[in-house]
């Protein structure tokens, strides 16, 4: 069975930090672009952050950069996405994501991802 599993959302006042991971199990990573999205309460669904198979490029939203890291490790099929520096606007169901290397598509492009995660609340709130 082809599956991801976001963990590691929860509650955190604004400036601190979560860590969130997402496992793939039925598959290996090693060949797919990871991506982390979000959608909060009436809101389009967003790109966050994505990363190549090997990790060698990284793409981050503009309202994240500085704030956020993505990461993979292929040998533990899993990838993570360390969010520092937490805003209130953060706040958002996270997702991620994989999808094949193949296509004529840029690294973040939503409708190229084939495997969602059932995703992990992110709450920012003093």
């Amino acid at each position: 069975q082809v599956q991801l599993v976001e963990s590691g959302g929860g509650l955190v006042e604004p400036g601190g930090s979560l860590r969130l991971s997402c496992a793939a199990s039925g598959f290996t990573l090693d060949y797919y672009h990871i991506g982390w999205f979000r959608q909060a309460p009436g809101k389009e669904r967003e790109g966050v952050s994505c990363i190549s198979r090997s990790g060698g490029i990284t793409r981050y939203a503009d309202s994240v950069k500085g704030r956020f890291t993505i990461s993979r490790d292929n040998a533990k099929n899993a990838a993570y996405l360390q969010m520092n520096s937490l805003k209130f606007e953060d706040t958002a169901v996270y997702y991620c994501a994989a999808r094949p290397t193949l296509g004529p598509y840029s690294l973040c492009d939503m409708t190229s991802y084939d495997y969602w995660g059932q995703g992990t609340q992110v709450t920012v709130s003093s």
